[in-house]
């Protein structure tokens, strides 16, 4: 078949893509740089003839919001669900050209992976919309030919609109960030200030009056699984009560507004509180589950903010050992009031801490990926195009200082190597480099949409779709690092 469309269409055809139904054969066709979806019989496709076979007529379209459409109402195996609790990969991707890499990361292991996955914040500095990342997705498992499961994950969601958003677009996990209604300042606060926070919370969303809070958890101790245990006295609650019980409330807003576009069963629900500036506790750890299975809310993964510091793009930075006893307690807490999954944010490059993670959870976790494949984008970009690179290097240290403000970051320009000294067969390594990465990781939206595209976003897409081969493999290389600690986890 796969010369047969060569020979009928003269279009340079993805192999694996070729995919055949008792209604039509679908492919994927390259002309020049342009991607194409096609069908040969009645495949629903919108586009132009281009020849026949066998008597049936071949159609060759656009990779279209209508065609991803129709292919994911075709192909049912081209389009997400839900994962539920197997081991999982979320994998950003901020360019919309990066599936075929992360399946070649991921293919041939029990990894469940998340393809579309981009946050709000994310899509706004991109000037993607909800249909354009999750067609993306569906163009690059179709091309790969990848009949495996994958989920998506509407990312980072703040607001009741961003779940309607999400959710017409056809997203099935959504994570729910309600870090600003978390109180950064309660460890710090008297008991005085924290009672008074705790009365100015919202009653009628949490379903509990102050004191009914109080005498649920005061003098109380659980015991988790494992045989540790969390005790509540005063301080503890107040500090609980007051720091994640705004998130508790905001959290069961938005899981309602959920509900009122997708029935039980029909999405998944992330909670993440991992962008705030002090650790969770294994305490507040519990009191936040305990209070959001008390309201009925259903969730498949949280995320806590771990002690240590995980910044974007570089490696855990903090003691290995506190990590891990720390780690465990919030194990413990998960597999006693779940179980659920274990959620890593920023969770790119943390290589230290994966076998931890892996060993504690026993395949109950989930770790998202996102800013490190646009830095192999960029890799790539330094072997295909290396004059490109250094304009975008060169950019991005006059735009660090400005863009830094909304991530976690410690990278220093002076620490930044000079592309001057550096030939062109070495700028690759740049990727690597600690501050160098940090830089281009969180300069990504300003260089893509500089001149509204023109002056790095759409060279920066022409090189990587001429040299896709490239763009993927350092995709896959760079990937599996985060896939392979987590292969043998829950045997």
């Amino acid at each position: 078949m796969i010369e047969k469309l060569r020979k009928a269409t003269g279009l340079d055809i993805y192999e694996p893509s070729v995919h055949e139904t008792d209604e039509a054969v679908y492919f994927m066709a390259r002309r020049a740089d342009d991607k194409l979806i096609g069908c040969v019989g009645d495949g629903g496709i919108q586009g132009e003839a281009a020849g026949e076979i066998d008597g049936k007529a071949i159609v060759v379209g656009p990779t279209s919001h209508e065609n991803a459409e129709a292919i994911r109402e075709c192909l049912p195996w081209a389009g997400p669900i839900c994962l539920g609790m197997h081991t999982s990969v979320g994998f950003g991707d901020r360019l919309g050209l990066a599936t075929p890499g992360h399946i070649r990361a991921v293919r041939g292991t029990h990894i469940s992976p998340i393809f579309a996955q981009q946050s709000i914040r994310e899509m706004k500095r991109t000037g993607r919309t909800p249909e354009e990342v999750m067609d993306d997705a569906t163009w690059g498992v179709v091309q790969e030919g990848f009949r495996d499961t994958f989920g998506s994950d509407a990312d980072h969601l703040q607001q009741p609109v961003d779940i309607d958003r999400t959710a017409d677009a056809g997203f099935t996990m959504f994570t729910i960030d309600p870090g600003e209604h978390v109180d950064n300042e309660a460890d710090d606060r008297d008991e005085a200030s924290l009672a008074a926070k705790l009365e100015d919370l919202d009653d009628e969303s949490l379903e509990a009056t102050p004191d009914d809070l109080r005498k649920r958890y005061v003098g109380q101790t659980f015991l988790l699984e494992g045989g540790t245990e969390v005790s509540f006295d005063e301080r503890t609650f107040l500090k609980a009560a007051a720091k994640y019980g705004g998130a508790v409330a905001h959290t069961v807003i938005m899981y309602r507004r959920l509900r009122e576009h997708r029935d039980e069963g029909d999405f998944e629900l992330e909670v993440s509180v991992d962008e705030t500036e002090t650790p969770t506790s294994p305490a507040e750890h519990y009191f936040f589950a305990a209070e959001l299975k008390r309201l009925g809310v259903q969730w498949v993964s949280l995320a806590p903010r771990f002690v240590g510091r995980f910044e974007k793009g570089v490696d855990y930075i903090g003691d290995l050992d506190e990590f891990r006893n720390s780690f465990a307690e919030h194990a413990a807490v998960m597999r006693t009031l779940g179980p659920y999954k274990i959620s890593i944010h920023s969770g790119s490059d943390k290589f230290s801490i994966y076998p931890i993670v892996s060993e504690l959870t026993d395949g109950l976790v989930h770790v998202k990926t996102a800013g490190t494949s646009y830095l192999a984008a960029l890799k790539a970009i330094a072997q295909a195009d290396a004059a490109l690179f250094r304009e975008i290097v060169e950019f991005a240290r006059r735009q660090y200082e400005t863009d830094k403000a909304s991530y976690h970051v410690s990278a220093e320009l002076a620490r930044v190597p000079d592309l001057a000294e550096l030939d062109d067969d070495a700028l690759g390594e740049l990727t690597d480099h600690f501050d160098t990465r940090q830089m281009l990781h969180v300069t990504f939206g300003s260089v893509l949409t500089a001149d509204d595209g023109r002056r790095f976003g759409d060279r920066l897409f022409d090189a990587l779709r001429t040299n896709e081969e490239t763009h993927y493999d350092a995709l896959r290389s760079h990937l599996r690092r985060h896939v392979e600690p987590f292969l043998y986890a829950g045997e």
